[in-house]
């Protein structure tokens, strides 16, 4: 009995359907051996995956350590970080200077003029940089995880010689994937391409929120792949090409440079039009039309930066707090001795060792080469980015008053720093993306089974009887029913997985993380009984799990990071420090995964559902004009009221904005389809022999059994 996928849900409306497929579509197929997550959503436990808890090796950390040392002392004494944020630009000179030291070019291969750092060491700068200067480790990780990554991943040898010394010693890289209709729906490209008859490509439409766009010397952009049909002659969507495009090309035009923000003030957005740009065949990364592979295998990369430089910047903020808590006296007493206080103190020092071992668990994984790793780079992030920024929050709360005045920084950080539940995929939707795509294969078996034994009011009952006999005759059926039935309708669980490589010391710990993988599988099941086909739209449900994963993957990743500093006899203030923390954490969290199972279970989702319906229902009889809507909205771009300008400085670039002459997102002009393409014929040039975003060495992961 082959498993079924989600979109054959009995009930699922058409609207999801076509949501899931698309997403299917991009996503792929599936790797062969399964992540950490995905076993835990079956119950098991690969604890060749996180056991022993990654290190770099003696060379490489050696150069890293050389690296840090001299960036360290940079940033102490000489980088102007409050400039940056009140003057909302990176001064030229700094963005020389991290050349000159190497930073800006530390993922590029040596023989391209980098330094051909590993992820884990290039993760270890971005933490510095962030505990200094948000803005920075932004423009330092746009460039490398996402701008100049792709050729890197997916580039020709002829691609890379072009361009990676440059990037890797001279210029910025950007990334053009967001574009006015297009944020967490990354194939909803409306930016497009299409083959001319010698083989170069015309390039047409809109994107934004770029970073360092203006001043970049190489683009890695999105777009659709447009391909005649055969037999009609019309242009038909072929996936989303990946396309190296420079600011020289003609019909390039960056009309915004930039717009004000909240925090990262010093970082650049940019606003892209591109107007009949005719991009070269060999400019195209990886293969026509699989440039979302090179997207999302960039987004990887991406998320553990980010999450780098938030945990940098938490972990100071938890310092300053801490020293603020130790010397600011009420009451005849330093404030930490109350209770509360207390608390704030244990929570962000426990958050800020599992973001730690977190985010370096996530880079041994990539370094090492393991595939199978997107839902757990979009927990890192989840995690990082939530848990990060709510240390800063508590860090601010415990200065008061103080903490919230410019001088003392922390109200810097504080604003950087919540921006990044927001990019590189909003939580919610990585809440989503963790439950689905961590449950999608236990899923499917379990819709397989769903579609073989029960009862469809849509076929006759002569169908559905036979449909049931047979299955329920069929030994393979009944090999994957009888043990699901007997979970879901008598509460018959498998038992709990073992974890063997544990130290001693940690026995308990290990004992609770292992049934708490069991647990979560029960329950992923039982949410998919209760739920059957609203489960695809009942996403406060999906968040329920998708946080016990997030939780799950914490303790996990903490228990390795504990492991490794027994075993390394490690002592003193700090591992004292870490050890409470990492004590206090599995309290915590066995209690929050506990108080999920219960919501799962009793809720008030179906309230909260009527009650944002009738918010909803007001406010559509209150006036758009005396609103801001959104510039992609269907109501139109001038469906709202106009955004003031006065007092807030404007970032014009060069070139005609489209919003002033109301052209949609993704129209254009000028293109004449039949002078670019062989009508009617669909010819394509055979693509050159491009990489396939593999390390170019990567280390082989265990050979474990996962049937």
């Amino acid at each position: 009995m082959a498993d079924r996928g989600l979109s054959d849900i009995k009930g699922v409306s058409e609207e999801d359907k076509k949501m899931i497929e698309n997403i299917e579509t991009m996503m792929g197929p599936e790797p062969e051996d399964m992540g950490f997550i995905k076993n835990a959503f079956w119950g098991r436990m690969r604890e060749d995956l996180i056991f022993p808890y990654p290190q770099e090796g003696d060379e490489e950390r050696a150069t890293c350590d050389a690296l840090l040392e001299e960036l360290e002392e940079y940033l102490e004494h000489e980088h102007p970080r409050v400039e940056i944020d009140q003057e909302q630009y990176i001064p030229d000179w700094v963005i020389d200077r991290l050349f000159d030291m190497g930073v800006m070019g530390m993922i590029i291969p040596e023989k391209y003029g980098g330094l051909g750092l590993g992820v884990t060491s290039y993760n270890r700068v971005l933490e510095m940089i962030g505990r200094y200067c948000a803005s920075t480790a932004v423009l330092v990780s746009a460039h490398q995880s996402i701008g100049c990554k792709a050729l890197v991943m997916f580039g020709t040898d002829e691609q890379k010689e072009a361009y990676l010394p440059m990037v890797a010693q001279e210029k910025l890289s950007a990334f053009c994937l967001s574009e006015p209709n297009v944020g967490s729906d990354a194939a909803a490209q409306e930016s497009f391409s299409v083959k001319t008859e010698d083989g170069d490509y015309i390039l047409n439409g809109e994107k934004k929120w770029s970073t360092s766009g203006a001043m970049s010397g190489l683009c890695t952009v999105m777009c659709k792949n447009m391909v005649p049909n055969p037999e009609t002659g019309e242009l038909e969507q072929q996936g989303v090409n990946a396309l190296i495009v420079t600011p020289d090309m003609e019909g390039v035009e960056v009309f915004e440079n930039n717009r004000a923000k909240t925090g990262i003030r010093g970082t650049w957005q940019a606003r892209f039009r591109f107007n009949d740009v005719r991009v070269p065949q060999e400019n195209v990364l990886h293969e026509e039309g699989k440039g979302l592979k090179v997207a999302l295998s960039c987004l990887n990369y991406g998320r553990c930066t980010l999450s780098a430089g938030v945990t940098g910047a938490a972990k100071a903020a938890k310092e300053q707090g801490i020293k603020w808590a130790q010397t600011r006296y009420q009451f005849e007493r330093p404030i930490a001795d109350f209770e509360l206080v207390q608390q704030k103190i244990a929570r962000m020092s426990a958050v800020t060792y599992a973001m730690d071992a977190m985010l370096y668990m996530m880079t041994g994984l990539l370094d090492q080469g393991e595939r199978d790793i997107m839902v757990e780079t979009a927990i890192t992030k989840v995690f990082c980015s939530e848990f990060g920024w709510q240390v800063i929050d508590e860090a601010l709360q415990v200065m008061g008053g103080e903490g919230y005045m410019t001088e003392h920084e922390l109200e810097r950080a504080w604003r950087d720093n919540r921006i990044h539940s927001i990019v590189e995929g909003s939580n919610e939707v990585m809440q989503s993306f963790i439950f689905a795509y961590g449950g999608k294969q236990l899923a499917e078996k379990m819709v397989s089974i769903q579609e073989a034994l029960l009862w469809d009011t849509d076929a006759s009952i002569g169908d559905n009887l036979s449909r049931i006999f047979t299955a329920a005759t069929t030994p393979a059926v009944l090999k994957k029913a009888v043990p699901m039935g007997a979970q879901l309708f008598l509460g018959l669980k498998p038992s709990a997985p073992d974890l063997r490589s544990v130290h001693p010391a940690l026995q308990d710990q290990a004992d609770a993380l292992t049934t708490l993988i069991q647990k979560h599988s029960h329950y992923f099941k039982l949410v998919s009984k209760w739920e059957r086909e609203d489960v695809v739209k009942h996403q406060a449900q999906q968040a329920r799990v998708a946080n016990n994963a997030i939780f799950l993957f914490a303790l996990a990743s903490s228990l390795s990071k504990m492991d490794d500093q027994l075993r390394s006899g490690e002592y003193g203030p700090a591992f004292e420090r870490d050890r409470a923390a990492f004590e206090y954490l599995f309290d915590w969290f066995e209690r929050k995964i506990h108080q999920n199972f219960g919501e799962m279970r009793d809720n008030a989702d179906e309230s909260m559902r009527e009650a944002a319906q009738a918010a909803r229902d007001y406010n559509d009889t209150l006036p758009n004009e005396d609103f801001y809507i959104h510039e992609g909205s269907p109501l139109g771009r001038d469906a709202g009221k106009e955004p003031p300008t006065e007092h807030i400085v404007q970032f014009d670039g060069k070139g005609q904005d489209p919003r002033e002459v109301d052209r949609k997102p993704g129209d254009t002009q000028d293109l004449d389809v039949d002078e670019v393409v062989k009508e009617g014929t669909g010819e394509m040039a055979q693509p050159a022999e491009r990489g396939d975003g593999a390390p170019e060495e990567p280390t082989p992961a265990p050979d474990t059994d996962n049937s």
